[in-house]
């Protein structure tokens, strides 16, 4: 497994920058990291074969789309590895989470309307291998974890 230290100063700011926006071109990005265009390329392929950089999106705001029910549904189970195959696999689950405390896992959910909400969490306790569920309702977004940026210069 890598470690922070692995990386030198280019490649933090550079995944720095990345986090951030990733919506300018690398020859905009080279030159706001004062390093060749060519270099930048070759450090960014370097990140994604390591498996740092793992792809670019939009970040989307779903309650502006029109998915105002988002939640958190905490996964009570039996067989965790089978349960978490088959909750990634329906498509109002955003994420899937492998936790340690009372519940096996957590998935985030987001639906457009009350009706979808009920119907997936149903679905999940549906799965087999679930015990129960808890279901928190997200009321609000403050932050969201693709805005998260990591702290990676300055920890030497």
């Amino acid at each position: 497994m890598a470690d922070i230290n692995d990386y030198d100063d280019l490649d933090k700011r550079i995944i720095e920058l990345l986090c951030t926006s990733s919506q300018g071109s690398l020859r905009q990005i080279a030159k706001q990291l004062n390093v060749h265009p060519t270099t930048l390329m070759q450090r960014v392929k370097t990140l994604e074969a390591k498996g740092v950089i793992k792809g670019y999106r939009a970040k989307v705001n779903y309650m502006n789309l029109g998915f105002e029910y988002m939640g958190m549904v905490h996964v009570y189970a039996e067989d965790v590895l089978n349960v978490q195959s088959k909750i990634k696999d329906i498509p109002q689950v955003m994420a899937v989470y492998d936790v340690t405390g009372d519940a096996d896992c957590i998935a985030m959910i987001s639906c457009l309307d009350r009706e979808e909400f009920s119907e997936t969490v149903k679905r999940i306790n549906s799965v087999p291998g679930v015990r129960k569920t808890n279901t928190s309702v997200i009321l609000n977004v403050t932050k969201d974890a693709s805005d998260f940026v990591p702290v990676l210069r300055g920890r030497e």
